[in-house]
């Protein structure tokens, strides 16, 4: 192991546009959803989406498929493997859900890369339909941040989480990791 730690973004980074936006534009659901957009926030609109998208027939094979071509860049699987090849801790912080960066991430081989997904949970229920919640729960109190991000998901803290982690874990290896996290 390198002690290198590398932290992606999933939208726009590894994919090439939004993999949210990307499931609603193939399955030509973008008109409902900008008509929401003003009245919800992101996560509960997303899966008020998905449960329009089960109720019109969709299945999760259905988003499956769609989530399997999303744009990528051609190079990224070759730097996500190489990367990982070298030893270095792969790990995903994205407002993204869970079963979207999965779902792309196995079809291109690399979610054994990553050792950690930071993202919102979603889970398909007992009648197929993909469920999706926000990563901190919004609905019962702040996250806390006092800088301006999504109220689902404060990407600060899920950064100071990581870095306490490794501080801590490679302490107990008596390494110079914790100098390498000095601002």
């Amino acid at each position: 192991m390198t002690n290198i730690l590398v932290v992606f973004d999933f939208d726009s980074t590894i994919t090439e546009m939004d993999s949210d936006n990307w499931v609603l534009d193939e399955f030509g659901a973008t008109d409902m959803f900008n008509r929401l957009l003003p009245t919800m926030l992101w996560n509960p609109l997303m899966d008020r989406m998905m449960k329009e998208l089960h109720s019109q027939g969709k299945t999760i094979d259905d988003i499956v498929e769609v989530l399997k071509r999303i744009p990528m860049h051609p190079r990224i699987v070759h730097a996500i493997k190489a990367v990982h090849a070298l030893g270095c801790d792969l790990k995903i912080v994205s407002d993204a859900n869970i079963f979207s960066i999965e779902t792309i991430l196995k079809h291109h081989g690399v979610r054994n890369c990553f050792s950690e997904i930071a993202a919102n949970p979603s889970y398909v229920n007992e009648e197929g339909r993909l469920r999706i919640f926000p990563f901190h729960d919004f609905l019962t109190s702040s996250h806390g941040c006092k800088l301006i991000c999504s109220p689902n998901m404060c990407k600060g803290s899920v950064f100071e989480s990581i870095k306490r982690r490794s501080i801590s874990t490679e302490e107990n290896k008596k390494n110079d990791l914790p100098r390498r996290w000095k601002q």
